[in-house]
């Protein structure tokens, strides 16, 4: 015997409106797993649950499938394709043996038109419903959203952290070995504990980016042209294992800037290996530098293939990338930061003929806070 009474969406009515629905109610049975309607079939009618469990579902993506609602005893669902005429924007499927009334379409509609307490109840419960619904599609979607950002963090860290990790097995294979003599194996030493230091840093300025909020600089005076030479004696050895050639286009200024050496050789590290995996079959990275009045110009020069102007305008934000199968574009936000710590900025551009030209500015003299406005007397 049906029994619409049930569901508090008809508890308003009168025995007499139930009873005239009632004789066109079907009552259908489903075993676990089976479906009773998909996303996209016709909305022909409401389903009431008499037994059992209903599980209502939506694509939240092509892959991924979002539970919406568990329907029990009472619980009405369908509602939304009878009133606006649409296709089912849902699945409904069974977790268990169920039980449902199906109440067709031309029964509610008719209802709509009787009774101003049913389409009352109707739309209260519509309105719960959808805030419901929109509520949990929302935390979905957010939660989709963070695991989508974890695994495109993690593969920035990966590409990140994939030079210096080489360098150290490459050294570390160097060490046992008889006929390298004591030269070697001091020179592997020091190449490790470079690379490790390498990789503390790097997860500092990880951890940095991820705090989402500016750091405190602390900037001490350094010779630039010194920091230069320094950083080439270092980094060539790895630049020319890929085949590559590390060239100095004029000598580095003599001069003495406010910066912070670790991070400074951070940002020309990540931009020379984006350059070096822009040049698989090796090529050439320049360095040129250009004084003027107020600030230092260093530009990074490589002969890959450029960048494209579809990622141009967002090549500085946060994972965002330009070609690369693992790099999601991390690396050059943190450049940015660490530029902008320094009260200086970065650009970058195409080159005629090819490949990528990086542009950092830095101060000659450190920017001071602004003088506070002093305070009048009255009178």
């Amino acid at each position: 015997m049906v029994d619409l009474g049930i569901s508090k969406l008809f508890e308003c009515l009168s025995d007499a409106h139930l009873a005239s629905l009632s004789g066109g109610v079907v009552t259908q049975s489903f075993s676990a797993g089976d479906t009773i309607f998909q996303e996209g079939d016709s909305g022909d009618g409401v389903y009431v649950v008499a037994e059992g469990t209903v599980l209502i579902t939506a694509l939240l993506n092509e892959e991924t499938r979002c539970d919406l609602s568990r329907l029990r005893k009472g619980d009405f669902f369908g509602e939304m394709a009878v009133i606006d005429s649409g296709p089912r924007s849902a699945t409904a499927s069974v977790t268990e043996e169920t039980v449902v009334y199906f109440v067709p379409r031309e029964g509610i509609l008719k209802l709509l038109e009787i009774s101003p307490a049913f389409s009352l109840t109707l739309i209260r419960e519509v309105t719960k419903r959808i805030r419901e619904f929109n509520r949990k599609y929302v935390d979905e979607v957010l939660q989709a959203e963070r695991l989508t950002l974890v695994g495109r963090f993690a593969r920035s860290i990966v590409h990140d952290f994939k030079n210096p990790l080489h360098i150290i097995r490459l050294a570390t294979e160097m060490l046992p070995l008889q006929d390298g003599g004591l030269k070697t194996r001091e020179a592997s030493t020091k190449r490790i504990f470079k690379q490790v230091d390498r990789l503390s840093n790097m997860i500092n300025e990880l951890l940095e980016f991820t705090r989402g909020s500016q750091s405190t600089v602390i900037m001490s005076p350094f010779n630039y042209a010194h920091f230069i030479h320094q950083f080439i004696a270092e980094f060539d050895e790895e630049v020319r294992d890929k085949g590559s050639q590390l060239v100095m286009e004029g000598e580095a200024p003599d001069l003495s800037l406010f910066f912070e050496p670790q991070r400074l050789a951070h940002v020309f590290t990540n931009l020379i290996n984006n350059a070096l995996d822009e040049m698989p079959k090796g090529g050439k990275v320049i360095l040129r530098f250009e004084q003027k009045e107020h600030h230092l110009i260093t530009e990074i020069e490589d002969e890959g293939n450029g960048i494209p102007d579809e990622i141009a305008p967002q090549l500085f934000e946060a994972f965002a990338t330009y070609g690369k199968k693992q790099g999601t574009g991390l690396g050059l936000s943190i450049c940015k930061r660490i530029i902008t710590d320094h009260r200086g900025e970065i650009s970058a551009r195409n080159r005629e003929g090819g490949g990528a030209i990086f542009s950092i500015q830095l101060p000659l003299k450190p920017t001071e806070p602004a003088p506070s406005t002093p305070k009048q007397s009255p009178g």
